[in-house]
């Protein structure tokens, strides 16, 4: 008995310690786990047509209603709605590839026990979350640049022409998309299950989308609504595109009467290290009533 112990206990040892050599990094294996995170989504059919499909048919629904004979008019500068519409679309199409996608799928992961059968698995959890990422950020490119060739091509929305308003675009489309998915992953833990997910984190995304210059223009807002929206993401984001999308004179409509780069950038930014700091202190593997 004695042989067998010391033949087994060391080698076991040695065989983990050299199966822990050969797992890959963190980084590489975040990229597998978006692999199949993307696989997973791109299965379900119809959860990827009506997400990709809500902010061409809100864009659809919209246009057709205001048509031309309601033009926006700002500083001499006349545009279509479906113009002024397609900012706050994207902005739209961000969140709901972000903050919903990752809030309701962590949730209901968490319900069906997989965060707990991957907590128990070498994957790192720093792996699992880049993973998540990836997929979002997948989804969102996608989704915009579908969503600006829709519009370009059925509603001749014009599309930035210079170097300067797609760098804009980039850097607010960037700092959008990786504080609505490190919100999605902290908000995931306020769904008490993953049956209750949806409506908890589908309806304040909903009611900030009228809230923040998504649906109208902010000039028929009240003020009190455009302050209170603009402690969250969503306004500041659209207002970004807005800054790519429109004339230039159009800043003089915004409630600060200018595009206020600096302070989208700085609540954003915020935003995202805020929604770090949460989460790594709430986030949980297991459901409430799971230990």
């Amino acid at each position: 008995m004695s042989t067998t112990a010391s033949t087994t206990g060391p080698d076991r040892l040695d065989q983990r310690q050299t199966t822990a050599r050969r797992l890959p990094g963190t980084l590489r294996q975040g990229l597998v786990r978006g692999g199949v995170e993307l696989l997973q989504f791109v299965r379900e059919r119809d959860s990827v047509i009506f997400g990709f499909a809500y902010p061409i048919l809100m864009l659809a629904i919209f246009s057709t209603v205001f048509g031309d004979d309601d033009p926006i008019v700002a500083g001499g500068m006349t545009v279509s709605f479906a113009q002024y519409f397609l900012p706050g679309m994207v902005a739209t199409g961000v969140m709901l590839s972000t903050f919903q996608t990752l809030a309701i799928s962590i949730a209901v992961e968490r319900d069906d026990g997989t965060l707990k059968r991957l907590r128990a698995t070498p994957l790192p959890a720093t792996s699992y979350f880049l993973g998540k990422v990836f997929l979002s950020l997948v989804t969102v490119l996608a989704q915009t640049a579908l969503l600006l060739a829709v519009a370009a091509l059925a509603f001749d929305v014009p599309l930035p022409d210079d170097a300067a308003h797609w760098a804009t675009f980039a850097w607010v489309f960037v700092l959008g998309t990786a504080a609505g998915a490190v919100c999605g992953v902290a908000y995931s833990s306020v769904p008490s299950s993953g049956r209750s997910a949806s409506a908890v984190v589908v309806t304040p995304l909903l009611l900030l989308q009228f809230t923040s210059g998504v649906f109208f223009p902010v000039t028929q807002l009240p003020g009190w609504m455009l302050d209170l929206s603009s402690l969250f993401p969503l306004k500041w984001i659209a207002q970004g595109m807005r800054s790519v999308f429109l004339p230039d004179a159009f800043a003089a409509v915004e409630p600060a009467e200018a595009w206020q780069h600096g302070a989208t950038a700085a609540v954003l930014a915020a935003w995202l290290v805020v929604a770090l700091v949460v989460g790594a202190r709430t986030f949980r593997w297991r459901r409430h009533d799971d230990g």
